[in-house]
């Protein structure tokens, strides 16, 4: 059983499932009848928008005066048991009481592993016969096998899809983080299986190949083995190697559809069965068991390739949730437990020591060490980690001894949020695959009327129904509907996966699209191109005071100080060395500065004026009561990395606007240093937005980088926004792409990134169009054996993924 996410990807399965369903399991199990019609049922349903405990009484008692309905509403689970009677009260009517109330129900998300797939018309059809129930949006990734359905509890739940998915021929159960490791048994065992079967396949095959060699060399026409033993090597292939596709195309027959197993189950029976009627009938006439056990054998071998090349392209979320160690040592009382990975809570205190995985997402309580973060934000070079500092699971511990107080835990950590996120977005749909889509819907209609006419003008035109049975066979087993469903989704889960290993969070594959169409970027100033904190860039003393003393005198006065000019003050000190002195008679004037005595000195650090013929500036007036002794100037500087990120978006073809609601000086300094020539300062965060639609004129893509509240309704408005990790949750939440680096340079590499991805999927349906184009009518003019027609066809999958999988090795051009 799962436990999704929470919010709206996380129902805990007993949300979802009535009591009277598992009472049905339970029954059948037991050999007993499910309830009447009419008796009692229950629903578990979440509830949105409660805030207090009179939400919760109104709810209850407006849910009570429905009839046959029995309610209690909790308060601090957020839920509502509802008992009702089914003949005199729907589901839907409760769902709508609760709407009337001011409530909601949250739509929840279920991962589905799916059994029985073989081609992307099977993907198809199980998301139609997903789509088709009540309530229920459902994404089918034919790649992983995989869908991810989103639901609103009371009107589905999960046995429903269940029942859905085995309705339309297949099989599914839900997937639960905890079940990859059975998942991936059951992945293992059925390649096992598969290998087994095509061996077979492969021992019955090779001496039938050897008598298609004969036949067509030279006196041709003489067999090589009797009849009767062609019949008995084929047979099994026929009918254990290829029940697989009997089985596939009853099952999408049954469900009204069609798909690759169709094909080649019709193509090999014709083959197979004109080849046991000749045998029977005419002991002079053409055999072409050599034709359907090959083909039966070329396509498994195939699907084993495929299968294996499509593991891969999940191999980032596999990296990555290796990097989660399996236990910590944990501080109990006065000594050190290791303790498995789940029995960690927040609070709890670990120990990392040096080459050791961190456990957990927390704050360093004690030591010192260089963190190897390069697998959760791309960043190659260690960074300097000490007391106070956050670490986060799975990054390493390369020197040093590390007690890290836990915050967050198992599945509540940031590695564990990218892994989800990267595994919602690989299971979505860029708009380009929707042509694929449309024409895998006929496709293989289309394949067996084409069939039909070819075998039909063959007869027509040669007189001999046999003439015409080898091009028609070709015909079905050439055409190949898994590469269109497969060029897509492959190319989308290795880029993001891609991305997931750099740092580049994408929330869907339609965002991946529209980063690629970026003309526009709009910039905000403070936190995306500078650092987004003061820092000291100027010290002008008067009467000949050297800057190391005014500097000691400027840390020891703020050293009681947590404001940002006190924080810029104490960095600088700390960068060179400088020790403060102890200070007394500490006074805090708010707005202005701090003022002390540092021995027999008194002195202060006052906010003031500008000094003119220097950039826009924060100025500082460090003064005894006699004179002005120095003035500190404080800026928010450029990133180091900010010029070259913007060269890098130029050389893209995107154009950079600055959009901030700083002062107009200010925003103009700072564009002078970056290079940025449009600029719009002091702008409300509503204003923000409203430029945005204002660059949208005339249909350009316009995106949006930032990282405050104050983005949000920006970032919002963007067709396609981005959001440093370390900004604020609203702006993480509107963001379309989320950059693990707080570097502008991100924001090149994700465009960069989506174009590689784009680049690739064109490639994919151009090689599945052209491959499907020119492969048909050679078949249907019998210029290809079915048997070289099957090694096509196998292959043509085999490469579009395999040109998918070269994705994994793309890396961002950086300066």
């Amino acid at each position: 059983m799962t436990t999704p996410e929470v919010g709206e990807g996380s129902p805990g399965q007993a949300d979802s499932r009535t009591e009277a369903s598992r009472a049905d399991e339970q029954a059948g199990r037991a050999g007993t009848s499910p309830p009447e019609p009419g008796s009692p049922r229950i629903l578990e349903l979440p509830i949105g928008g409660m805030t207090c405990a009179a939400c919760s009484t109104r709810l209850e008692k407006n849910l009570n005066r429905l009839e046959g309905v029995s309610a209690q509403v909790n308060l601090a689970a957020e839920k509502a048991r509802v008992t009702y009677d089914p003949a005199r009260t729907s589901p839907a009517e409760i769902l709508d009481r609760i709407a009337k109330t001011g409530f909601s129900v949250p739509p929840q998300t279920l991962n589905l592993q799916l059994e029985g797939m073989t081609c992307a018309a099977c993907a198809g059809r199980i998301e139609q016969a997903l789509n088709a129930l009540p309530g229920v949006d459902a994404r089918v990734n034919p790649a992983t096998e995989q869908a991810r359905v989103r639901y609103t509890p009371g009107q589905g739940d999960l046995d429903s899809l269940l029942s859905a998915v085995q309705r339309a021929g297949y099989r599914a159960h839900p997937l639960a983080e905890a079940g990859r490791a059975d998942a991936a048994a059951r992945k293992a065992e059925a390649w096992r299986h598969e290998q087994r079967v095509f061996l077979l396949a492969a021992l019955c095959s090779l001496p039938l190949m050897l008598e298609m060699v004969a036949m067509l060399g030279p006196g041709s026409g003489h067999h090589l083995l009797p009849g009767w033993l062609q019949w008995l090597l084929a047979t099994p292939v026929q009918f254990l190697a290829g029940w697989r596709f009997y089985r596939g195309a009853w099952n999408a027959l049954r469900g009204g559809g069609a798909n690759m197993d169709v094909l080649v189950a019709l193509g090999t029976s014709a083959a197979y069965l004109y080849s046991v009627a000749s045998l029977l009938l005419d002991s002079q006439g053409h055999l072409y068991f050599e034709a359907s056990a090959a083909v039966i054998t070329l396509v498994r071998l195939g699907k084993l390739l495929e299968s294996r090349a499509k593991a891969k392209t999940s191999g980032a979320i596999e990296q990555l949730l290796a990097l989660n160690p399996k236990s910590a040592w944990v501080r109990v009382g006065e000594a050190w437990e290791e303790r498995p990975l789940d029995t960690l809570h927040p609070g709890d205190v670990v120990r990392v020591r040096s080459g050791e995985q961190v456990p957990v997402d927390g704050i360093i309580l004690e030591g010192q060490s260089g963190l190897d973060e390069s697998l959760l934000t791309g960043e190659s070079l260690p960074a300097a980690k000490t007391a106070g500092d956050r670490v986060y699971a799975g990054t390493q511990n390369l020197d040093g001894l590390l007690h890290v107080e836990a915050h967050g835990v198992g599945r509540h950590t940031q590695l564990m949020e990218i892994v989800r996120l990267t595994e919602a977005a690989q299971g979505s749909k860029a708009p380009i695959q929707q042509l694929a889509d449309r024409i895998s819907g006929w496709f293989v209609p289309a394949v067996v009327a084409l069939a039909i006419l070819t075998w039909l003008g063959w007869w027509l035109t040669t007189g001999s129904l046999a003439e015409g049975l080898i091009p028609a066979v070709a015909v079905l087993v050439i055409a190949c509907p898994c590469a269109l469903g497969l060029a897509t989704p492959t190319a989308v889960m290795v880029g993001l996966g891609r991305g997931a290993r750099l740092g580049i969070l994408v929330r869907s594959a339609e965002a991946l699209e529209r980063a690629e169409q970026l003309d526009i970027l709009a910039l905000d100033k403070t936190g995306t191109l500078t650092q987004g904190h003061p820092e000291l860039t100027q010290i002008l003393t008067d009467g000949g005071i050297d800057q190391h003393q005014i500097l000691t005198w400027a840390t020891s006065l703020e050293q009681g100080s947590s404001h940002p000019i006190a924080r810029a003050v104490q960095e600088s000190a700390r960068r060179l060395g400088i020790q403060p002195i102890p200070v007394q008679a500490f006074e805090n004037i708010p707005g202005l500065g701090v003022r002390g005595r540092l021995g027999n000195l008194s002195l202060s650090l006052i906010r003031t004026d500008p000094v003119p013929g220097y950039p826009p500036a924060t100025w500082t007036a460090l003064a005894s009561p006699e004179q002005t002794l120095a003035r500190l100037a404080f800026m928010d500087v450029l990133r180091p990395g900010t010029p070259a990120a913007l060269a890098r978006l130029g050389a893209l073809g995107i154009q950079t606007v600055m959009v901030t609601g700083d002062n107009p000086a200010a925003a103009q300094a700072v564009a002078d240093q970056a290079g940025i020539t449009r600029v719009h300062a002091g702008i409300a965060p509503s204003g923000k937005a409203t430029i945005i639609q204002a660059l949208k004129a005339d249909g350009r893509r316009v995106g949006m980088a930032g990282d405050g509240i104050n983005d949000a309704p920006a970032l919002a408005s963007a067709d396609v926004s981005f959001a440093m990790a370390a900004g604020a949750d609203i702006a993480l939440e509107a963001a379309d792409i989320t950059l693990m680096r707080n570097d502008l340079g991100a924001v090149a590499d994700a465009v960069a990134l989506s174009r590689a991805v784009m680049r690739k999927i064109r490639q994919n349906l151009f090689f599945a169009f052209i491959y499907n184009v020119l492969a048909l009518p050679l078949a249907a003019l019998g210029m290809l054996n079915p048997v070289i027609a099957g090694a096509a066809m196998a292959l043509s999958s085999v490469s579009v993924v395999s040109n998918s999988l070269m994705l994994k090795r793309w890396r961002p051009a950086r300066p």
